[in-house]
């Protein structure tokens, strides 16, 4: 089927640059989020805002998701005005917020029997690969409907990738947040370490972000931390969240998992110190 019209649900940090992707490529789209003042420059670019999910939904094939946290989603869809309310058979659910393998899965049954079908699609990149329309994108669901969705997915991912069925895109996510998390450590004590042995920290990263301990945290988010820019391109209050998702996870398969459990604590640090609002790399400030 030829696809045109989408809905887009929360259009945050990340969400707002997949929808600047999503109408130059001529696609309509219909938003709905809870600041109509924070959606202003979609607007003003050609995006129809609506008052309610329901009107933002009436129209679209393909419906999109992307808020904060599991509750957030489970809100959007079950709520007494969520999709599975308002919707319509035919439609594509997918979600892009990282969450719940179990509330995947639930959504992708409930849909089933409203004839909707779902994708969980968490997206890694942050807001550069946002911006860059260079996201990996993760996929769970039915494979016939993965392809889909894919030349839409394509507009603002290059990394797109069918994991298996419902969940298996959220948990491929924890796999990657469970990567970031101790990385992240290793970033913030190698500049640590540089600083202390005398060396500018700006050229070590010219060696060292290019060899083996080269990774995306490490050539973007290690020059945001010796520029003291501690903005958000990912907050710290969703990435704990998602620690949070991955350790549940881990205990219900029995899996030990130390250095997760590491960062878990230092990010909790973190919020309680008041910077959940800012970028992950605050945790560079752990060691200031």
């Amino acid at each position: 089927m030829e696809i045109k019209k989408i809905a887009f649900i929360g259009t945050g940090v990340m969400g707002a640059s997949v929808v600047k992707h999503l109408l130059d490529s001529n696609y309509e789209v219909a938003i709905y989020t809870r600041t109509k003042e924070r959606a202003r420059s979609l607007i003003e670019a050609g995006a129809a805002w609506e008052d309610t999910i329901a009107e933002a939904v009436k129209d679209a094939q393909l419906i999109f998701t992307m808020v904060g946290y599991p509750a957030d989603v489970e809100e959007i869809y079950f709520g007494d005005s969520g999709i599975f309310s308002t919707g319509k058979a035919g439609q594509i659910l997918i979600d892009m917020t990282t969450s719940s393998p179990a509330l995947a899965i639930r959504i992708a049954k409930a849909g089933a029997t409203l004839q909707m079908a779902a994708i969980d699609a968490p997206v890694s990149g942050g807001d550069i690969g946002a911006k860059n329309g260079t996201l990996s994108i993760m996929c769970g669901g039915e494979e016939e409907v993965f392809k889909t969705i894919t030349p839409v997915l394509s507009v603002f991912g290059k990394q797109i990738v069918y994991q298996g069925l419902a969940g298996s895109g959220q948990h491929a996510k924890m796999c990657n947040q469970i990567a970031i998390a101790t990385n992240m450590i290793g970033v913030c004590e190698a500049l640590v370490y540089a600083e202390k042995a005398g060396l500018d920290p700006e050229t070590v990263l010219k060696s060292i972000s290019t060899g083996a301990a080269g990774s995306w945290s490490l050539s973007n988010l290690a020059p945001r931390m010796l520029d003291e820019d501690f903005e958000p391109g990912f907050y710290v209050k969703h990435f704990l969240k998602d620690i949070n998702i991955a350790l549940t996870e881990a205990k219900a398969m029995q899996l030990s998992l130390p250095g997760l459990n590491l960062a878990h604590e230092m990010y909790g640090k973190l919020v309680e110190k008041g910077f959940g609002e800012k970028g992950t790399q605050v945790l560079y400030k752990s060691y200031l």
